[in-house]
């Protein structure tokens, strides 16, 4: 049976790597709560009321997807399709493609700019590996106006970036949930962790400064990576009840994600 993604792939890498998985979801977080979409993340009230439990279900299923063979990556791809669809049925309405498009984009954007922040600078064949792993996902999605290549994907971001974000009436209620579950100091350093990741769109709309204390918390983090205290500081960083989850995002999954409802 091949694997969905090969062995040696820089894809495996990066969601290998717990602090690449916290860096992308920092920058979704600060994202998803532009996204003119956002209102279908407020539906089931799954996000605002445990943001830090949905990143990690949703980490769970990008893992299962990546590490496994092809076929199992397809059935976590459908019961993905799965419970959209009964989120939809429940609302009697359809999910826009340009809503899941818009999802598959930033876990391209922020895999690729988070490994470069964080370990090195990757080369284009690289990039265009991350590209073309969940442009596959979308296809097996069934979503339409995916674009062909790297390069063409390029474009299609600024232009998402461009129509489908907006700092409207759920935007500052979602911070305030992040704040609520992560508490004032790790909430300070979830928006400077944001300034480091999100694109310029982004930025703006959030109305964030510069990033020259993210970069100083950064610089020490990485420092304390080398003495091999990294571990120490994600412990006090984070909350306790989510150590163990941390622990295992550098490890792939044994099984597959339990809940129907862990995506909605």
């Amino acid at each position: 049976m091949n694997d969905f993604v090969d062995k040696n792939s820089i894809v495996r890498k990066i969601w290998g790597n717990s602090d690449v998985i916290l860096f992308i979801f920092a920058g979704s977080a600060a994202e998803f709560a532009l996204n003119k979409a956002v209102d279908w993340l407020y539906f089931t009230g799954k996000i605002p009321s445990d943001p830090l439990g949905r990143l990690f279900s949703t980490v769970r299923y990008a893992q299962w997807i990546v590490f496994s063979d092809t076929e199992t990556a397809f059935k976590a791809i459908d019961k993905i399709n799965s419970i959209h669809q009964g989120v939809e049925q429940s609302r009697g309405a359809r999910i826009p493609d340009w809503a899941y498009r818009d999802v598959l984009y930033m876990l391209i954007d922020y895999a690729i700019v988070a490994y470069e922040l964080l370990e090195r600078k990757m080369s284009e064949e690289e990039k265009a590996e991350v590209f073309n792993v969940f442009n596959r996902v979308g296809l097996r999605m069934g979503l339409k106006d995916l674009p062909e290549d790297y390069a063409s994907w390029q474009y299609d971001r600024q232009v998402h970036l461009q129509e489908d974000l907006l700092n409207g009436r759920y935007t500052a209620d979602l911070y305030q949930q992040y704040k609520k579950h992560l508490g004032l100091t790790r909430y300070l350093i979830l928006l400077e962790c944001q300034k480091l990741v999100v694109p310029t769109r982004v930025a703006e709309l959030l109305k964030f400064g510069t990033s020259t204390k993210g970069k100083i918390l950064l610089d020490l983090y990485l420092l304390a990576r080398k003495l091999r205290l990294d571990g120490l500081v994600k412990t006090i960083l984070l909350p306790a009840e989510y150590s163990q989850q941390i622990y295992d995002l550098n490890y792939k999954p044994i099984g597959k994600p339990e809940r129907k409802e862990e995506l909605v």
